[in-house]
């Protein structure tokens, strides 16, 4: 379906759905694009997974997650490095060239947010060059800031892009969600700043409905169930200069406790509905 062309299902949606049931759901569908986690890939096999969408013909627009660059403790430190080239060698292997990175929140005790920033582009300097030598970009995602003391200190565009610029466009850029920027009237520039610079390497849609949840983690409303207007935001990007996937990466109790196949179907024809 030419309408789907650009739309990925990022396995975070539909995580009730098996390896083989994501990739079988897909085809049965007409998907071609997939975002795939990290997590669920170990689970099935790296090599598996890497041949079963391979054979499927599907592409896979990003790997989730990399990042949590925040701690003090030098070994902790030397510990995240490590598993984040993981992350890019599981990357390349899997054929994305985009690895999403959700950098850490505050240390348990510390409150220095700049400090914590910091850290984060002393992990990206030594990160950026082996994430290039594989393929491979960084895409640091800013979180709504809910989440800065216990997951992300990145919570606007602009402090992801100031972060960003110190590296190459092609070591480093951003991931363009919805759900984390809708509500911040600086988006829409930032989003054309990083577009001029080359350093939209992702764009993530997901709706705001209230209210959150107790924990708010599991509150990405499917799309047209909220606030946010999808098509203004694609046209944001689209004027950036951004013609890649459009993922659709939505933590949802409800939507999980569903057949998964029936949610897939269901947000691609929402896709359709409110973007396509």
């Amino acid at each position: 379906m030419t309408e789907l062309a650009r739309f990925s299902i990022n396995q975070m949606t539909v995580k009730q759905l098996s390896m083989p049931e994501l990739v079988g759901t897909c085809r049965e569908l007409g998907v071609v694009n997939v975002g795939l986690w990290r997590e669920p890939v170990q689970a099935y096999g790296l090599e598996a997974t890497a041949k079963l969408v391979r054979d499927a013909g599907l592409t896979v627009t990003t790997l989730c997650r990399g990042g949590f660059f925040t701690a003090i403790d030098p070994a902790e430190r030397a510990a995240a490095l490590d598993d984040n080239r993981r992350a890019v060698d599981e990357a390349a292997t899997l054929g994305t060239d985009v690895l999403v990175l959700v950098s850490g929140g505050l240390p348990a005790g510390s409150k220095d947010l700049h400090g914590a920033r910091e850290r984060i582009a002393d992990a990206l300097a030594a990160l950026g060059p082996y994430a290039e030598d594989h393929g491979v970009k960084l895409a640091i995602e800013p979180l709504h800031p809910m989440y800065a003391s216990d997951r992300c200190v990145v919570s606007t565009l602009a402090q992801a892009l100031d972060l960003a610029e110190r590296f190459p466009a092609h070591q480093v850029g951003v991931t363009v969600d919805t759900y984390h920027i809708w509500w911040d009237d600086n988006a829409p520039a930032q989003i054309a700043r990083a577009g001029a610079g080359g350093r939209i390497h992702t764009f993530q849609l997901a709706d705001w409905t209230t209210p959150l949840p107790q924990g708010v983690l599991n509150g990405r409303g499917q799309i047209g169930d909220g606030a946010i207007d999808m098509r203004e935001w694609l046209g944001y990007v689209e004027a950036a200069g951004y013609t890649g996937a459009i993922e659709v990466e939505l933590f949802n109790d409800a939507l999980w406790a569903r057949d998964g196949r029936e949610v897939l179907a269901e947000t691609a024809a929402r896709f359709v509905a409110h973007v396509g």
